[in-house]
């Protein structure tokens, strides 16, 4: 199957250039929010002029590139601990709620059918649950007639923010996948076949019979994927939507979060989707090129009024108003040299 809509190629990630007009603002990192930075950068040099050159390398890759200073900006899926943010000279916060959902090739299983809960997604990544007519698995899905074909686990090989969600939301729901594989950008899978990157994970997911893996919402939707629904914290079952992350965000205590550290996986609530996460953007409090980081922040702050719908188009979830307030004060708070940002949008840049 060809991943047209989404497809993460090196000719892809450089979103936008036009250097004539002003210098392009220079991102890495996270994969999991791609496509809505990918129509926001193609929407905002329509407007301005000024292109976003993201490299859509994974946010291992992304806090790698920022703490070495090669690009304005890093994105991660994982948020740094506070103590890490204030080491590092960094600030840090949320861009973008969205959701990854584990998804499946099994033949007959339509998107949408197919039950399963966290502790038994564990135990098929921890080779315990190896065939899909496990009765295991028949016990969620009791209607469904389930193959006796053997799973394939696919997971990311290389450091990812869907592999913290994911990992970091099996870790809550099994207490033996806790202690023996954890939750990070990057860990030992014991069982399993890797790809890279979400288009990597979809691509192979969808060429493997019997295959399960974990991917941003936005690339299981668009290419039609089988993805799964899940039983949330509260015992319901609950199907991936801009409506169930926002239900898993709904009680998220922001303001009582240093340096914007909350985890969003496997949050009570009855409508709640379990592998909900925010994506986060990394600068420097003491930026080394001032006018780059103006530029990014600009960019930021155009999304955070101008893009909401262009993230609802893609089941992402945008920030609620207290939350962007609370972060422009951050950004005048604690980045030196930080100009005044305004609610309005940018004035196109003049041509030279």
């Amino acid at each position: 199957m060809k991943f047209a809509k989404i497809a993460l190629t090196a000719a892809a990630l450089a979103v936008t250039s036009w250097a004539a007009f002003a210098a392009d603002i220079s991102g890495a990192g996270a994969t999991f929010p791609y496509p809505v930075y990918a129509k926001w950068a193609d929407a905002y040099k329509k407007e301005t002029g000024i292109g976003l050159n993201y490299q859509s390398i994974g946010s291992g890759g992304g806090i790698k590139q920022i703490k070495a200073k090669t690009v304005t900006f890093g994105a991660s899926d994982m948020p740094l601990k506070p103590e890490d943010v204030k080491e590092s000279g960094l600030v840090q916060f949320p861009m973008i709620i969205g959701g990854a959902v584990p998804a499946v090739n099994i033949k007959g299983v339509q998107p949408g059918q197919l039950v399963l809960d966290g502790a038994t997604i564990a135990s098929i990544y921890l080779g315990e649950i190896t065939k899909w007519d496990d009765p295991k698995i028949k016990k969620l899905n009791p209607k469904l007639a389930l193959p006796g074909t053997a799973i394939a686990p696919i997971y990311r090989s290389d450091g990812s923010g869907t592999n913290f969600l994911f990992s970091d939301y099996l870790s809550k729901s099994s207490p033996k996948f806790k202690d023996t594989v954890g939750a990070a950008t990057s860990v030992q899978w014991p069982s399993g076949i890797g790809a890279k990157g979400n288009e990597g994970e979809a691509n192979m997911v969808t060429q493997t019979d019997g295959a399960i893996g974990y991917v941003e919402y936005a690339y299981a939707k668009q290419n039609k994927m089988s993805y799964t629904l899940l039983v949330n914290k509260d015992g319901k079952s609950v199907s991936p939507s801009a409506d169930s992350f926002a239900a898993a965000a709904a009680n998220a205590d922001w303001a009582h979060a240093p340096a914007y550290y909350l985890i969003l996986t496997d949050q009570a609530g009855a409508k709640s989707w379990p592998i909900t996460g925010a994506s986060f953007i990394l600068v420097y409090a003491t930026p080394q090129d001032l006018a780059a980081t103006t530029e990014a922040l600009k960019f930021f702050n155009w999304a955070y009024k101008s893009g909401t719908q262009m993230a609802a188009d893609l089941d992402y979830v945008p920030l609620p108003a207290a939350l962007i307030k609370q972060v422009r004060a951050t950004w005048k708070a604690e980045i030196k040299g930080e100009p005044a940002l305004s609610d309005a949008a940018p004035a196109a840049a003049k041509r030279m």
